[in-house]
């Protein structure tokens, strides 16, 4: 088995050339469902729900300590019939709340509804990392985005705790390189004002 990723998710993303088509998608602070939805037909396919453990690095970002179970949804976005998010959320188990229903009565809806509809969710920063196949979460990114067959050496995440009341929430969207291919693309010069190098 080779070297685990220690390399660290970064909260500021700084303009290089394997980042600047995907600048738009990362630094977007506004819903992602949403900005889908204004490219094309939208859709969300459950890949795996249920109590799970936590990769070592999300254990590490939400505070938990030991051998811990977590509620872990991951989920296939889709534009226009092509899979082109593959979107892991953690919730700890404890402590309790709504947030628990929600997400287990959530179906094939998008989490995304959920979290910038209602006005008690908080979004914290985002936190930037390109993954490769050390990372945890890359090979189901991998699977999930239907690259096997032509597998990137890496693919640009992010992800961001979402609070609301005692219960936090990370969420983590990996991109597919699919999102380039759509002539609705957004233009470069287009620069979120998110941008933390402007």
């Amino acid at each position: 088995m080779g070297l685990a990723d220690q390399s660290p998710w970064r909260s500021s993303l700084l303009r290089t050339a394997d980042n600047l088509l995907f600048r738009h998608w990362l630094l977007d602070r506004g819903s992602l469902t949403a900005r889908i939805q204004a490219r094309g037909r939208f859709a969300v396919r459950v890949l795996r729900q249920g109590r799970a453990s936590p990769t070592a690095d999300e254990a590490l970002a939400l505070g938990l300590a030991g051998e811990v179970h977590t509620w872990v949804r991951e989920v296939a976005l889709f534009c226009d019939e092509q899979i082109v998010v593959f979107a892991h959320t953690v919730l700890p188990c404890q402590p309790r709340g709504p947030l628990t229903l929600w997400l287990k009565r959530l179906g094939s809806r998008s989490l995304g509804a959920l979290l910038f509809a209602h006005a008690g969710f908080i979004r914290g920063p985002m936190h930037f990392k390109r993954i490769d196949r050390r990372h945890e979460l890359f090979a189901p990114a991998v699977t999930a985005l239907q690259l096997a067959e032509r597998a990137p050496h890496s693919l640009w995440a992010r992800r961001s705790h979402f609070r609301f009341g005692a219960q936090c929430v990370l969420v983590t969207e990996v991109f597919s390189p699919r999102l380039l291919e759509s002539p609705r693309h957004p233009r470069l010069s287009l620069a979120s004002s998110d941008d933390p190098s402007r």
